[in-house]
């Protein structure tokens, strides 16, 4: 069976050119969720061991966490998606750090609003079950519409980063980073709803990569896909419950 899908065909046909014969066998929707669970409990693991130093006094490991994990995560995502064929090696390596990353920025946060990091945890997995089952449901379709506003608004969110990132280099801060306004929180409620939209196109590319035959090892691929979605995901939800949070307080 094949897609109408441009996108999803193309990502079939690079992952035949990109992995040919190295890994025998077919992509499955079952050998990716296993695969997904694996970098999840990496995640977990090397997330819980941050978590336990910065909880037992080890506040000098804040910032090297964050900065090791942060930086380190982004290059080997980078790596990721530009040689595909490094997915086995390398999205274990992203979801280490990005693990290192989340545990020491959740223990910053539990600091301030205890148990807040575990709210957000669990809202990230609700909201996950809930994008599958309407994507199951056919109710949410990655149409090439869907793809496209939704590239567009992903776009616009990485250039507003981006821009921020660079005014701050020169002393100019966008308050929304540090605002509990109606606004800042209404842009968050935006942003993390187009990480949950994310989801879908994610679902979608697991099941046509299978349906269309993609190599075996293209599961790692997908797999890691889809934990960069889940983690920007938390930390927009995580950013939320903390507006929220602050501003009851």
């Amino acid at each position: 069976m094949r897609t109408n899908n441009p996108v999803l065909s193309k990502f079939a046909e690079t992952a035949r050119n990109t992995f040919g014969l190295v890994a025998p066998g077919a992509m499955t929707v079952a050998g990716t969720a296993g695969k997904a669970l694996v970098l999840l409990a990496v995640v977990i693991f090397s997330a819980t061991i941050t978590w336990q130093q910065v909880a037992n006094g080890r506040l000098d490991l804040v910032v090297p966490a964050m900065l090791v994990g942060g930086l380190g995560g982004f290059v080997f995502a980078m790596a990721t998606s530009f040689r595909p064929r490094w997915a086995p090696v390398t999205a274990p390596i992203y979801a280490s750090l990005e693990g290192i990353f989340l545990g020491a920025i959740s223990a910053l946060y539990n600091a301030r609003f205890a148990g807040l990091p575990q709210q957000a945890v669990l809202l990230t997995f609700g909201v996950a079950a809930g994008v599958l089952v309407l994507y199951r449901l056919r109710v949410l379709r990655a149409t090439p519409m869907f793809q496209r506003m939704l590239f567009g608004a992903m776009m616009g969110i990485g250039l507003f980063y981006l821009g921020s990132f660079l005014l701050s280099l020169f002393g100019v801060q966008i308050g929304y980073f540090t605002s509990n306004s109606m606004l800042a929180i209404g842009i968050n409620v935006v942003i993390a709803g187009v990480a949950a939209l994310n989801l879908v196109l994610d679902f979608d590319r697991i099941e046509e990569g299978s349906r269309m035959g993609a190599p075996k090892a293209m599961e790692w691929f997908a797999a890691f896909g889809l934990m960069v979605t889940l983690i920007w995901l938390y930390l927009e939800l995580l950013r939320l419950l903390s507006r929220l949070q602050g501003r009851r307080d």
